[in-house]
Order: structure tokens, then C-alpha cells, then sequence
């Protein structure tokens, strides 16, 4: 194989494409921040089966050979190919499914080292497989990065439009206070813009943010999320670990579904699902590796009075936890919290952002749905699932403000109403529509 740029590959095994042409192509966030294939650089792309991997990383970096470890007859083939060879062989390439191959890695190791190779991609669905190899073989060389499924932004980008920065980065960016950042937005929209606004956040809270939906209809939709549960069961979480009975932890799946924006009590949790704590702490960090949950850490920082302990469980895509309850109704105070953390949580990581995300709950009674510690201070934000703010739901974001004092840059009531508009000068908190924010 010819190791140059721009040229036609000539190979010994097939070279596999799994782009489909129909699929609709959406812009994406993380393909912005993606390094050039003229750098010397690993990059490593993970996150959950379907999100759009293959597809971004195809769309970025078109003139590099791919190859796709899914394909058995692959594998066997390049494992044949030597370590030393591996540049001259193969060159810079998309190694799509990387963890089904390990031995790639310690080629690309060696190929890299030796400057045969400046640049490759590896990619993955098993986060914990792919970084396992990644942190033995290419520590220090490889750059990280996790696709999410979509994010109403990127909905909105159907056909390539040009992605337009969401109202959340304005907000949590710099180093003002938020009243600085939204004096100057609009209380009301109107038109084709507030329309846009609101079909991807309907789709997200709906469906979920898995690209494939987006050209699917009604029941179609669900037969595939239908599927992809049973995928997950019985394919992606065979990557990860070796279970001779799926129904215990299929149980503990559908519980924190059930559980979704609920404090996380392990002991309870093990009771319900009819398996050891330690079973079930093992089957939490499969359903966090495998990107299904994330576990919303408590702020630790005693600022009122003595703070619980445990996290919060949410489940991340809204389409795979409304098939897996079958909760296709209207949306509800725990599904709208679950798409707000949800959707900050993707935002942050898809970013970068230096932006660290807690819940603030004290044993007296004293909570905050979300706290976002930046590097500049603190913004407190209540999550009410309802159309017009009410005056009692500004105490705790109150509270917060004067524990916290000068590290206070502002807070959010985040509600499915129609206006953004200052709730409290003094405290800097601010009601925004839902819609808006993402």
C-alpha cells in the first residue's frame, strides 16, 4: 500500500466503507475540533455505538485509507501484517472498531515512534477496551475525544447547515457575570427562528439524540431503539465483560432508567435489582463506560450545612430511556431534567469546556438541581419542568448566592415557558426557556 496522501490505495484485503449514502448528514460540534491530518498526532474517537463515528471522522479526514475491525476476515488479515511493516503497509488510516484488533495498537505504537507514520485514527464504541489499550500502548501520544449523540444544535444542522453556537456556551464562556451575557438577548422569539428552536428540542426530549432517527418515522423509531437495547445487551456489553445471564444486569438498566435525576443509593439499588452491591457498582461503571448513564457528582464543599454524599443517575439519551420504560407520553419533571443535565453534561465534554457539573443537596432540605464551577466561579441553575417561573423556586438559587458570595456569577431557572427575562437583579438569576438554552 502506497503510504501517500491523495493517492489511490492499492491493498491485499478489502478496505470497507459503512457510510450509507442516505443517511442525513448533520454538522457536528466535535468535528470542529478535530486536529488536521497534517499534524502529527493519534487521535482517539470514542462514544456509543451509532452516534456518528465512523461517519465524522470519514467526513474530516476523506483521503485516509479505512479500515473496519467489524469485518472477521480483517482482523485475520491484519494480524498478519509485522510491526515493522506497519507504515509501509498501511500508512496514516481510520482504524474503525480498534479494540477488536489489539495487536493495531502496539503497530500504530511502533510506526508512530519510528516517524513512519505522523497521523492515524482509532476509533471505538467499548470506551473502556479502546482507552485500556490506549493508556498500555499509546500513552503520551494519543489525543482523546467522545462523540455524544446529538445535541439540538447539531439537529438543527441537517444537510450541513452551519452550526450556530447555543445560548448555554455564551452563558457559562468568559468571565462575567451571566447578567453581562443575556441583557442583550431577546425575551421573546419569534418566527422560523423560535420554530427551529423548538422541533429539535420536541426531537431530543422525544427520541433521543441518535443520528439514525432523524430520517426514520414514528414507529420505525421505536423498533429501533427497540433494537438497539437488545444490541447493546447482547453485543456491545459482550466487548466489555463476559456475563453467563444478561437478566440481572438488564434489570439494574431498566432501575436506573426508572431512576433517572434520582439520588443514587447503592444498597437500594442491589435490593431492587436482586444482586450484591459490588455486582451492581460493576454493572454502574459498564452502563457508564458504555455512555448510557452518567453519574452526577454531589459539590462537596460544605456551604449551608452537612451535604449528602451520593450522585444522581441520569440516563443520557431520552429516546433509548423512553423505549426502555416505555414512558412515550408527554414529557415529565424527571425527563425534562434529564434532558437539561443531559444536554449541559454532552455540551461541556463535546467542548472541552473547563467547567466542572455538581447538584447541591444538604440533609436539611437545601438543594440545586445543577452547579456548573468554572474557572471564574459558580452558576447555579433550578430545572422546573413548567410554563411561568414561580416566586418559591428562586429561594434555593438565593441561598447558593450568598454562600457562595463573590464566587457567585449568576443563576438560571431553566422552564419550558416562552420568555428569558431577569426573575432577580441582585442575584443575577435569570429565567431561560429550555428551547433556548441548547
Amino acid at each position: 500500500m502506497e503510504n501517500t496522501k491523495n493517492s489511490t490505495h492499492e491493498t491485499d484485503f478489502p478496505v470497507k466503507s459503512v457510510i450509507m449514502r442516505s443517511k442525513i448528514r448533520f454538522s457536528r460540534w466535535l468535528g470542529g475540533r478535530l486536529p488536521s491530518d497534517e499534524d502529527r498526532r493519534l487521535v482517539v474517537l470514542t462514544g456509543a455505538r451509532q452516534t456518528g463515528k465512523t461517519t465524522l471522522v470519514r467526513d474530516r479526514y476523506p483521503d485516509l485509507t479505512y479500515l473496519t475491525f467489524d469485518d472477521i476476515e480483517l482482523r485475520e488479515q491484519v494480524s498478519g501484517i509485522r510491526t515493522s511493516s506497519w507504515g509501509r503497509s498501511v500508512g496514516a488510516a481510520i482504524l474503525d472498531e480498534a479494540q477488536k484488533a489489539p495487536s493495531v495498537f502496539e503497530k500504530v505504537k511502533f510506526a508512530y515512534d519510528a516517524e513512519e507514520i505522523d497521523f492515524s485514527v482509532l476509533t471505538g464504541s467499548s470506551r473502556i477496551l479502546l482507552l485500556d489499550n490506549v493508556r498500555e500502548t499509546l500513552a503520551g501520544r494519543a489525543f482523546v475525544y467522545e462523540l455524544w449523540p446529538l445535541m439540538p444544535s447539531e439537529l438543527r444542522s441537517e444537510g450541513g447547515r452551519e452550526l450556530k453556537q447555543p445560548l448555554i456556551d455564551r452563558i457559562i464562556g468568559g468571565d462575567t457575570n451571566i447578567s453581562d451575557r443575556l441583557a442583550d438577548e431577546p425575551e421573546i422569539l419569534l418566527g422560523e427562528e423560535d420554530a427551529g428552536l423548538r422541533e429539535s428540542f420536541e426531537h431530543i426530549v422525544s427520541w433521543g439524540g441518535m443520528p439514525e432517527l432523524a430520517r426514520l418515522d414514528h414507529e420505525d423509531r421505536k423498533q429501533w431503539l427497540t433494537s438497539y437495547r437488545a444490541t447493546f445487551l447482547e453485543r456491545d456489553l459482550a466487548d466489555l465483560v463476559r456475563l453467563t445471564d444478561l437478566e440481572p444486569f438488564s434489570t439494574l438498566q431498566k432501575l436506573c432508567m426508572l431512576r433517572t435525576g434520582c439520588l443514587l443509593t447503592l444498597s437500594k439499588l442491589a435490593r431492587d435489582a436482586h444482586i450484591s452491591p459490588a455486582t451492581t457498582r460493576r454493572y454502574l461503571e459498564y452502563l457508564r463506560v458504555s455512555f448510557q448513564v452518567i453519574l452526577l457528582p454531589p459539590y462537596a464543599k460544605n456551604l449551608t450545612s452537612r451535604v449528602v454524599k451520593s450522585p444522581k443517575v441520569y440516563w443520557i439519551d431520552l429516546g433509548l430511556l423512553r423505549s426502555g420504560t416505555r414512558r412515550w407520553g408527554e414529557v415529565d419533571g424527571a425527563l425534562f431534567e434529564t434532558f437539561v443535565v443531559g444536554e449541559v453534561w454532552k455540551w461541556v465534554a463535546t467542548m472541552g469546556r473547563e467547567v466542572d457539573l455538581f447538584f447541591y443537596r444538604t440533609h436539611s432540605g437545601f438543594e440545586v438541581d445543577l452547579l456548573l464551577e468554572t474557572t471564574s466561579g459558580v452558576i447555579g441553575a433550578e430545572i422546573k419542568h413548567r410554563d411561568r417561573p414561580a416566586p418559591s423556586d428562586l429561594r434555593g438559587l438565593r441561598k447558593l448566592a450568598e454562600a457562595l458570595g463573590t464566587r457567585w456569577r449568576g443563576g438560571l431557572l431553566v422552564h419550558r415557558g416562552d420568555a428569558l427575562r431577569c426573575l432577580d437583579a441582585e442575584y443575577r438569576i435569570w429565567g431561560v426557556p429550555a428551547h433556548r438554552l441548547f
